[in-house]
């Protein structure tokens, strides 16, 4: 047991009295005390709870076997009950909306050839909490009294802010090599510091995490990246060695310096990035942004060159748009965002040659190439000036206001993204020209696309005008042109 404060009592008071699933959480604890079992809300609620911080879930713990839970739940009388992680001793059910999930006393255990956890199941609270990743997630509340309990000091290293394993570090890490990677986005997300014993066992077992899933992965990487503030669990995975487990192209962005030709520390400049994209967000974590601006130059140490001129990274972009995307796919996430993200890199460079030379044609190009990704490029190109030259910064900052503004006019002048298809279409360009359909219509859109991105808005009558045209100058005009058809 642990000394609460009075403010503490009173997050856990609420907790089980204020909370969406209080109301279900104590009837559930009722249910299980009358069939003779224990049932603890645990981890991450309780630390939330804690912490004045509000929480949806609801993870409950029990020493009833999965056999008994299915039971006891039956006799709950839930909404409904669904058994697929029986083999893992979770049961779940629904009940007046709220959805639970009670597990027994586990107890992981990663086999070094393993890719997966072997469950076996304790016996008491104290041996499911041992399990636990840290400390801070393992404190328990019993049910339906509310006892406090903490065996390993939670709620002090909590105060602290302090990140420690309830067993050696050595141990839990060899028990899930996740909880490594875990511990990094703990660092991001809540602000704590590992202990030294627990940065030291992340190196020397950073290895241990290619026995993991790339979905398990992939999963607590892009927590990490929603965290508010992602920069110090990305530097601690950079520094123990985790993030050359899984996305090696980010600590190799510590491109050599040398003292004749220098240029911006990449690495760092890339985690400034996003930083800098988080703050323009103006809604829920956008990943997508969030990868394309970490992600951005990774390019560079493969297309670093030194000439006359200094150092250059020609065609950074269009390398490091191939390289996250195959990252990404092998870390699973979904192509959709994979294709978003190395659009955006492939994209990101496009603004600085924007300049006076840029005319109404050179915007629509621009607009038209991001596509439904134009916001984010915005975002992104804005986010990648970390100059220090207050001069410089300003500059690039007007520029980008100047462009958005012009895009904005011409959006409003022309209903832009709604209009930028040509007037009419394949079966109309088929009629026109008397040609069946093949390579020659395409080429055809692409003029008349081409036409409509040069000159603006076109209406069906000029439009046709201007195919006859160019398919007389291309030798494939009608001798016959249909009724109606405009002279070419």
């Amino acid at each position: 047991m642990a000394n609460l404060t009075v403010q503490q009592q009173r997050a856990i008071g609420e907790l089980l009295d204020a909370s969406p699933f209080a109301a279900v959480a104590r009837d559930l604890g009722r249910v299980f005390n009358e069939a003779g079992h224990e049932l603890y809300l645990v981890g991450g609620t309780v630390r939330d709870a804690l912490l004045g911080r509000s929480s949806t879930d609801a993870d409950f713990t029990t020493d009833a076997l999965p056999e008994r839970v299915q039971e006891i739940l039956a006799r709950w009388k839930p909404d409904a009950l669904w058994t697929q992680g029986v083999r893992f001793g979770t049961v779940g059910a629904r009940k007046r909306g709220v959805l639970v999930e009670v597990t027994t006393f586990r107890s992981d255990v990663y086999r070094p050839e393993s890719r997966k956890p072997e469950v076996t199941f304790g016996r008491t609270i104290a041996d499911d909490l041992a399990r636990r990743d840290f400390t801070i997630n393992a404190m328990a509340v019993r049910l339906p009294d509310g006892a406090f309990v903490d065996p390993f000091g939670g709620l002090e290293d909590l105060s602290r802010r302090r990140l420690r394993t309830p067993s050696t570090p050595e141990s839990s890490f060899d028990d899930d090599p996740l909880r490594m990677l875990r511990a990094a986005r703990f660092v991001a997300q809540l602000g704590c510091e590992p202990t030294p014993e627990t940065v030291a066992a992340m190196i020397d077992r950073a290895d241990r995490l290619d026995i993991v899933s790339r979905e398990r992965v992939r999963d607590e990487f892009e927590k990490l990246l929603r965290s508010p503030s992602p920069a110090p669990g990305l530097w601690l995975a950079i520094r123990t060695g985790l993030a050359d487990r899984f996305l090696p192209e980010l600590p190799a962005l510590a491109v050599e310096q040398d003292p004749m030709h220098r240029h911006k520390d990449v690495l760092r400049h890339s985690i400034a990035v996003l930083e800098r994209a988080i703050g323009l967000e103006d809604g829920p974590p956008d990943v997508t942004l969030r990868l394309a601006a970490l992600l951005h130059d990774i390019g560079k140490p493969r297309t670093r060159q030194i000439g006359p001129d200094g150092v250059s990274f020609h065609m950074h972009e269009l390398v490091g748009a191939r390289m996250a995307s195959k990252r990404l796919k092998e870390l699973r996430f979904p192509n959709h965002q994979v294709d978003d993200v190395a659009e955006l890199i492939r994209l990101h460079m496009r603004f600085h040659g924007y300049g006076d030379e840029w005319n109404d044609s050179a915007v629509r190009r621009y607009v038209h190439a991001a596509g439904p990704l134009l916001e984010r490029l915005n975002k992104l190109v804005r986010s990648d000036c970390t100059t220090r030259n207050p001069v410089k910064a300003r500059r690039l900052a007007a520029s980008m206001d100047d462009l958005e503004d012009r895009i904005r006019r011409l959006a409003e002048a022309e209903a832009l993204e709604r209009r930028l298809k040509p007037a009419i279409d394949g079966h109309e360009i088929m009629r026109l020209l008397g040609i069946p359909p093949g390579p020659l219509v395409g080429r055809a859109v692409e003029h008349l696309r081409e036409c409509r991105l040069e000159r603006g808005p076109m209406d069906p009558e000029e439009t046709c005008a201007e195919l006859l045209r160019w398919a007389k100058a291309e030798g494939i005009a009608p001798d016959d042109p249909p009724e109606g058809a405009p002279p070419a």
